[in-house]
Order: C-alpha cells, then sequence, then structure tokens
C-alpha cells in the first residue's frame, strides 16, 4: 500500500520508523496528568472485550455495516480507531490508504502491533490532523458519546471529507438508550415496557460499563447530531435501526423481551458542495 503523505497535515506531527504517526514524540509522555485517563486506564479492557471476534455486536452488526458503507471508498479515515478494527476492515475491502485516528497511547500501540495495513496518528476529533478534501469515506464508530466539542469534530468530518465523501456514524441509540432507560416489570401494573429516561436533557456522567470500570459518557438528543450534520453540509442519506443481533441476545437473555428495542443507531451522509 503507498501510504504517501498527501492526507497529513504536518506541523506537531512527527512519524516514526513504522510509519505510524503521532502528536509530538513517537513515545509514551512522561509527565502524567493530575487526574488519570480512563481511556488509558482501561484501554485494555475494551481491547479483550470487543474486539478479534470477541464482541457480537461488532462481529454481527457493526462490522458487516462498516463493510458495505465502505465498499469502493479509496481513501478512509476512521476517527477514535481504538486499536484499529474498523480501519483494518477497511483496508482488507480493498481501499489503499486507511488512516486511524485516537488520543489514547494504550489504543495506538496495539494498533500499530496488530499491524494490518492502516496508518495511525494520534489526535483529536475536534482537530484532525489531515488535510481538507481528502477521504473517501469517515467513519465515527461508538465515539461521539464521549465528545465534547461534537459540533466542532463533525465539522472537522465534513472538511477533511471530499465532496460527495461518505460520513458512516455509528451512535448508541440517543433515544431509546438514554440514561436511565431499560426494560421494566411492572408487577403492580402487569406490564411489561421500556423506559425512556429524560430524553431531551443533555447528560454528561461517568457509567460503570463493568466491575471496576468507569467510563464518561455524553447523552445528546437526536436533533443536536442532525443539525450538526446540517449546517456542517452532511446530508443524511440513509439511517438504520438494526435489532440487537442473536448473538448478543445468546449472552444477554434479559434483553430478549426487549428485542424490539434497538440499540445501536446508523446514519450514513454524503458532504454536499
Amino acid at each position: 500500500m503507498n501510504l504517501g503523505s498527501s492526507w497529513l497535515i504536518t506541523g506537531g506531527v512527527s512519524v516514526n520508523r513504522t510509519g505510524n504517526l503521532s502528536y509530538g514524540p513517537p513515545t509514551m509522555p512522561t509527565d502524567a496528568p493530575d487526574q488519570p485517563d480512563p481511556w488509558e486506564q482501561h484501554a485494555g479492557w475494551w481491547q479483550e472485550g470487543f474486539t478479534e471476534g470477541a464482541d457480537p455486536e461488532y462481529e454481527e452488526q457493526i462490522l458487516p455495516l462498516a463493510a458495505e458503507w465502505l465498499a469502493g471508498a479509496a481513501r478512509v479515515l476512521d476517527v477514535g480507531t481504538g486499536e484499529g478494527q474498523l480501519a483494518r476492515l477497511a483496508v482488507k475491502g480493498g481501499a489503499e490508504l486507511v488512516v486511524g485516528v485516537d488520543p489514547t497511547w494504550g489504543q495506538l500501540t496495539v494498533a500499530r502491533e496488530r499491524a494490518g495495513g492502516p496508518v495511525y496518528a494520534r489526535g483529536a476529533a475536534a482537530s484532525l490532523p489531515c488535510r481538507s478534501g481528502v477521504f473517501d469515506a469517515v467513519v465515527a464508530c461508538l465515539v461521539f458519546e464521549h465528545i465534547v466539542d461534537f459540533a466542532e469534530a463533525i465539522g472537522e468530518v465534513a472538511r477533511v471529507l471530499r465532496p460527495g465523501g461518505r460520513f458512516l456514524f455509528f451512535l448508541n441509540h440517543p433515544l431509546l438508550q438514554t440514561p436511565n432507560s431499560g426494560w421494566i416489570d411492572d408487577h403492580i401494573l402487569e406490564e411489561q415496557y421500556w423506559r425512556i429516561g429524560p430524553y431531551l436533557l443533555d447528560d454528561e456522567s461517568e457509567e460503570e460499563v463493568a466491575p471496576g470500570v468507569r467510563l464518561p459518557f455524553i447523552h445528546r438528543p437526536l436533533h443536536r447530531y442532525v443539525n450538526a450534520m446540517a449546517d456542517a453540509g452532511l446530508l443524511i442519506e440513509r439511517m438504520e435501526e438494526p435489532a440487537p443481533p442473536e448473538g448478543f441476545l445468546e449472552r444477554a437473555a434479559e434483553y430478549r423481551e426487549a428485542v424490539t428495542i434497538p440499540r445501536l443507531l446508523f446514519l450514513a451522509a454524503r458532504r454536499i458542495g
């Protein structure tokens, strides 16, 4: 694969011998932050539980959808790439240049080890280290729930896409997975139903997603994302709300009663203008 460098904004970015890129020196920083970064702390938890075939929602739902919509894209950017599983998927699908951007050293280190063809840069979604109008497709998978400057990040997606390029946007369903939502078995009313939390209120909080693993999540109503995309010149052309896949239901039998409630929202948009 000819990686080239026509996609790269070079200021403040360095390249190590393997061709992988990162802001600052290509080594771990020595100055520790005042507060531990939960994404650095729990990078290994994510890699063990959600990559390399470990998670049925990725294997049966997310990766097939991404592969379908990435087909034909020669230059792909994966925002919030983590350890690079969607970036590697794009390479397998025939992309000539695949770039993964992530702010977490613990993810990028493993992404480089797992190789597979992409090139990686350390950076933030709201300030992508990429030139304008370069990519045929940008994918962001379960990332924007953790981004404070989401409108700026969507603007950056639009900036780096070529006219007509695609934005593949995967979210935890903003309505049906609102904080404090869940399946209710009401023994008083003798009803079962899916309770929806305070959907219209923004919510920024830490969630314990596994014993000892607390991560920050930001809930926003869907119109905030849709309007930011419209403002950035991204025209939504497709929306999917798939039911939870069978592999997930086999692991979470308690969710089978709520199988008509989607956990995932997928939007496919095109840069216009």
